[in-house]
């Protein structure tokens, strides 16, 4: 019987020096697999914060480009807008009475096509006025608004 056990205690030695190596290395195996699987977790939230950051700024600058666009393509809109201006004097003959009135006349365009019909006004005018001044200082339209190169973002484009 001793013998028997010499035999055996060696091979049940390996046996349980084996089984330890073995759990040894499977929980040091678990720990490196713990390691990775947390570096990979924090590399894959890295990506997807600059994915975010990428999204957000893309949308961004795609947004401010269609802002500009569209503000670029109002402005010139607004640009092509004129305004067409004709004026003629108009006497009026009554019994004793001899009426000169200067007759304006305007209508909006937009490029070759018009917005508005003539729109007339009448001004009596005395005697020495200056039809010229009164054509300049008389307008149906306000020019600021509708002639945008005379604006201060038009002077800007035209320089």
């Amino acid at each position: 019987m001793e013998a028997l056990l010499w035999i055996l205690l060696p091979g049940f030695t390996a046996l349980s020096s084996g089984l330890l190596a073995w759990f040894i290395m499977q929980s040091r195996m678990e720990v490196k697999l713990a390691e990775l699987r947390e570096q990979l977790a924090e590399e894959r939230g890295f990506v997807d914060a600059q994915k975010a950051t990428l999204r957000d700024s893309f949308d961004a600058s795609i947004r401010a480009a269609e802002e500009t666009v569209k503000r670029e393509s109002f402005d010139n809109f607004l640009a092509e807008l004129k305004v067409e201006q004709r004026h003629y004097t108009r006497e009026n003959r009554m019994l004793l009475q001899n009426r000169k009135s200067l007759v304006l006349q305007e209508r909006m365009y937009f490029r070759n096509i018009p917005l508005s019909d003539w729109i007339e006004h009448e001004i009596l005018l005395d005697d020495g006025a200056e039809v010229e001044r009164l054509v300049q200082d008389m307008t149906v339209f306000d020019k600021s608004v509708v002639n945008i190169a005379e604006g201060p973002r038009g002077r800007k484009q035209l320089a």
